[in-house]
């Protein structure tokens, strides 16, 4: 049987660890994509409390808010009181972009 050396077990190793952290960071990527908040609005422009689903997308889409709060066409639902209230009971703190 051959021997293998250190060296070679350490970068298989290395190599090993480095797909794993790959993988990870993946896998916690978001698409951000605002139809995904659709469920929100009827909250947002009523006195509806929120949805666990409106709340569920709210915290997955959390890493796209500012993104929204800059585009034009969206900016206006944001800014709606009803937005505040929404992200407020969902425990999702308003992003101050």
């Amino acid at each position: 049987m051959k021997k293998v050396s250190g060296s070679v077990v350490c970068v298989v190793v290395m190599m090993a660890a480095l797909m794993l952290m790959t993988e990870v960071r993946l896998s916690n990527a978001v698409t951000c994509n605002p139809s995904e908040l659709s469920s929100c609005l009827p909250a947002v422009t009523s006195s509806t409390p929120p949805s666990s689903t409106c709340c569920s997308k709210l915290r997955e889409q959390k890493p796209c808010l500012c993104e929204y709060m800059n585009n034009p066409n969206l900016k206006q639902y944001i800014n709606l009181p009803g937005a505040k209230r929404v992200s407020s009971a969902c425990g999702v703190a308003f992003p101050s972009c």
